[in-house]
């Protein structure tokens, strides 16, 4: 099945959060992203993406009903994986022997021994999942010759903060007892799954445990408050990310904690960080933002802003500038966990 079309809309209306409450949800529509004009240098398949836009449903997905949520997880999970599909890669996946969470590797040919990439997907926290979400760490693999693991962190109304983060926390820290040295370790997430990312090794230095050798955000979530511009500037622009929903991750935590938006958190002592962004995104500010914090506490951040493009377009089969994307990430993590 070819992720274009209706498929792919139909991915919009669920990663979106202001998606199809299943079927029942698809009676007022708005347009997606209206007046804004399309870059001319984005490639004919990017500027296609943006043509074959419809309207989404303008209500906002019934989290707290739980047939919803599984329809929807079903669902997007389908459409996940023929993502994958399309890429062409042959890949396995392995369960991690590790207690306390769920894991899997992603095996998919040469791998560089000693070293390993660790993988929070994205879903706003309440979608996603490790043996769906698998397109973007499989091109990651290719590029970068290093093997992921992908985690299956509990998700949100059900499992609210910090269960997730603690989940990644307790696959890393088993990578630790395994053998692995923190520098030979990569970190990568997108969208929620790159506030994960970036939370975790927060968590990990709070408590004493070494830093990971590399960081990668892409779209990454880092400011729940949603107070940066852009989230009202580009609010009829992003065709991906739409109205927010009822907050059911941080429930009785505030918005501001900074391992629910890491950009309100000290970062001192971080990684290497390379940010990619779009900019059609709603999230732009986050990046931005986190950018600047990053530089004033002397983390080594490089921000990459890419015209035109939507969020997390580097999960999208036949978008160029998805594969550019990707092999700039193996190279960055190739270049700081010291691959030749």
């Amino acid at each position: 099945m070819a992720i274009s079309g209706k498929y792919f809309v139909l991915l919009i209306a669920l990663v979106s959060l202001t998606g199809a409450a299943g079927p029942a949800g698809a009676q007022e529509k708005k347009p997606v992203a209206p007046a804004m004009p399309i870059p001319q240098d984005i490639s004919d398949e990017a500027r296609a993406f943006y043509e074959s836009l419809q309207p989404r449903p303008a209500r906002p997905l019934d989290i707290q009903n739980p047939k919803i949520m599984a329809f929807t997880r079903k669902f997007l999970g389908e459409i996940f994986l023929a993502n994958t599909e399309e890429l062409g890669i042959a890949y396995e996946l392995e369960p991690v022997d590790v207690i306390g969470a769920e894991a899997y590797w992603i095996r998919s040919g040469q791998e560089t021994d000693g070293k390993v990439l660790l993988y929070f997907h994205g879903g706003g926290q309440i979608l996603g999942s490790a043996k769906t979400n698998l397109a973007t760490p499989l091109r990651i693999a290719k590029y970068s010759d290093i093997p992921v693991i992908t985690i299956e962190y509990r998700l949100a109304p059900e499992h609210p903060f910090p269960a997730g983060l603690n989940d990644g926390l307790t696959v890393y820290r088993w990578l630790l007892e395994n053998g692995y040295s923190h520098d030979d370790i990569g970190v990568f997430g997108d969208s929620a799954g790159g506030n994960l990312a970036l939370a975790m090794p927060l968590l990990a230095r709070d408590k004493g445990l070494p830093q990971p050798g590399a960081l990668v955000l892409l779209s990454p979530s880092v400011d729940r408050t949603r107070t940066g511009d852009t989230h009202t500037t580009m609010v009829k622009f992003d065709p991906m990310i739409g109205a927010p929903t009822v907050e059911v991750y941080a429930v009785d935590h505030p918005t501001d904690h900074p391992l629910i938006s890491p950009v309100y958190a000290d970062l001192t002592g971080l990684p290497p960080i390379l940010i990619q962004v779009g900019t059609r995104e709603r999230l732009l500010s986050d990046s931005v933002r986190l950018a600047r914090q990053a530089r004033l506490t002397g983390v080594d951040v490089t921000l990459d802003v890419w015209d035109g493009m939507w969020h997390v377009w580097q999960d999208n089969p036949n978008v160029p500038e998805a594969e550019l994307a990707t092999r700039e990430i193996g190279r960055f993590f190739r270049h700081h966990l010291g691959v030749n």
